[in-house]
């Protein structure tokens, strides 16, 4: 399973590792570093369908979740 929101569809994303310093000179280089989104295990209950989900979701989409209620940000997402 990828390391993607299914809410955010957020997924990694490579940054530079460069300061400016080096940018400018070219010595030194640094590689590249992939950055993960911050994925949480999370079980949610749904009371308009009388059950409980489990899914990853990044920390933005548990906000989103709380802000909007489960049902509506779900479906939304085409996860029920």
């Amino acid at each position: 399973m990828a390391k993607e929101c299914p809410v955010t569809k957020k997924t990694s994303q490579v940054g530079g590792g460069y300061s400016n310093r080096t940018r400018a000179t070219q010595f030194n280089p640094t590689g590249k570093v992939r950055r993960q989104p911050n994925l949480q295990k999370k079980k949610i209950y749904i009371p308009e369908l009388k059950k409980s989900v489990t899914l990853k979701l990044s920390t933005s989409a548990i906000k989103t979740i709380n802000k909007n209620g489960a049902f509506k940000t779900l479906k939304k997402a085409g996860l029920i």
